[in-house]
């Protein structure tokens, strides 16, 4: 059982593939991240352990299955139909995180599909076992409502973006975003770890892939960024920087 010391006391978790993570208000904090370790330990005690392959659908939206996904390594993306016919790529889930919550609280269909973008391992917790363990740890809970909290706060930025910036402004600020959470130094500038296709970067800026392939290549004619197959290298951020604060 959570005490408040463990609420005031605990800073931060070493998780796999993201380091050192500081609690803070914002919905790139994993949920397990947030939680105190005696918690921690009991709900990844309370899964079995499974693995997907690259390219797995692991979630489809309308299904009935309400298990919970905590991401051990590797890659999700959450994604839905959007109106003009595109998949439109709503989050990126990686090491600490929590997914298929809504469905294991609510005990209704999946809202969205999640999908493996490389080798993913995760601990299943089933429903039931999954709500013993927040009614047993009520700080743990709390943790949940504010990843809850944080995700629905990150979806309105998101929507504010795509109402006030065109598709420039927009992938700046997505390449940025990558950059800094999923990035790695490398000697040409920082590699962005997370394997997302063209097409998968016009889905989360809301936009055709025709388009963002244009944008992708007038950025590197200008030596902005290099990109390859399923990756993407940031030469020159401070002018994504330039690019993204100009809406």
């Amino acid at each position: 059982m959570e005490s408040a010391a463990d609420d005031a006391a605990f800073e931060g978790v070493k998780i796999p593939g993201r380091g050192f993570e500081p609690v803070l208000v914002d919905d790139r904090v994993p949920y397990l991240a947030r939680l105190a370790e005696g918690s921690r330990k009991a709900l990844l005690a309370s899964g079995v352990e499974l693995r997907y392959p690259s390219r797995a659908v692991v979630l489809r939206k309308g299904e009935p299955s309400s298990h919970v996904l905590l991401v051990l390594d590797g890659w999700l993306k959450v994604t839905a139909d959007s109106h003009n016919g595109h998949e439109a790529l709503l989050a990126l889930r990686g090491p600490g995180d929590i997914v298929g919550e809504s469905a294991a609280l609510q005990g209704s269909s999946r809202s969205a599909s999640v999908t493996a973008l490389e080798p993913v391992k995760a601990m299943v917790v089933a429903a039931e076992r999954f709500t013993v363990f927040l009614d047993e740890h009520p700080m743990a809970a709390r943790r949940l409502m504010a990843v809850i909290t944080d995700r629905m706060r990150a979806g309105d930025r998101k929507r504010l973006e795509l109402a006030a910036c065109g598709v420039k402004e927009r992938l700046a600020r997505l390449l940025l975003e990558l950059a800094e959470w999923h990035g790695e130094r490398v000697p040409e500038g920082i590699l962005v770890r997370v394997p997302l296709s063209q097409q998968e970067l016009a889905g989360s800026v809301g936009s055709s892939r025709e388009a963002v392939t244009r944008e992708l290549r007038e950025l590197r004619e200008r030596g902005v960024v290099t990109t390859r197959r399923r990756s993407l290298i940031v030469m020159r951020p401070e002018i994504l920087r330039r690019i993204g604060g100009s809406a």
